[in-house]
């Protein structure tokens, strides 16, 4: 019995996620003990969906089946950036949400990582091209990533950068807030007498 539960400790499964409203990049990654391999990356396009309303439904209902075949432990998704247009950046953040939500329902911790910390972590440059940071995650993986998937490969570098920081020695502490940014799977499993 020791062996099995040895086992689930040492095996995580991440499903990194990059909201959009045009298209939604995810990447799942597999993490046994310090060996990162690549489970399934991709995309939902939601641009065929006539209304805003279809398309959250598309990523919730995506993102469903999506935690039901890998059974992923933890979702990192990226933090919308800030931009000029503001209905745009209320469109995102719906469509963040409801990524979220889809973890949410099934228990899964979700934590957020910008743009700029997710490049930082997997390229050393924050800001780091699409190309850049495509092309270091095939030295990590010790794989060919297809470059029609731009958006799929930032799901699978969002998951990365968790993994990175999950397990770096100051979230492990718990000496720094930056490692692992809150957000509601942080508060639930600090604070379980507090959700019901």
């Amino acid at each position: 019995m020791l062996k099995t539960q040895q086992a689930d400790v040492t095996e995580k499964v991440i499903i990194g996620v990059d909201p959009g409203t045009q298209v939604m990049g995810y990447g799942v990654i597999s993490v046994k003990g310090q060996q990162i391999s690549l489970v399934q990356y991709g995309v939902i396009h939601l641009s065929k969906y006539s209304t805003h309303e279809l398309k959250l439904k598309k990523i919730f209902e995506r993102l469903t089946q999506l935690i039901e075949d890998y059974l992923p432990d933890e979702m990192a998704i990226e933090d919308p950036f800030y931009g000029k247009n503001a209905q745009s950046m209320l469109k995102l953040g719906r469509a963040q949400g409801v990524a979220m939500a889809a973890a949410l329902a099934r228990n899964i911790p979700i934590v957020e990582y910008s743009p700029k910390k997710v490049k930082q972590s997997v390229t050393g440059s924050g800001s780091a091209s699409k190309e850049q940071v495509a092309y270091m995650l095939e030295k990590i993986l010790k794989m060919e990533l297809s470059r029609e998937f731009m958006d799929a490969t930032d799901g699978i570098a969002i998951a990365i950068c968790h993994q990175y920081h999950a397990n770096s020695p100051a979230a492990v502490t718990g000496t720094s807030k930056k490692a692992k940014k809150g957000g509601w799977g942080a508060f639930v499993s600090e604070n379980p007498n507090r959700v019901k």
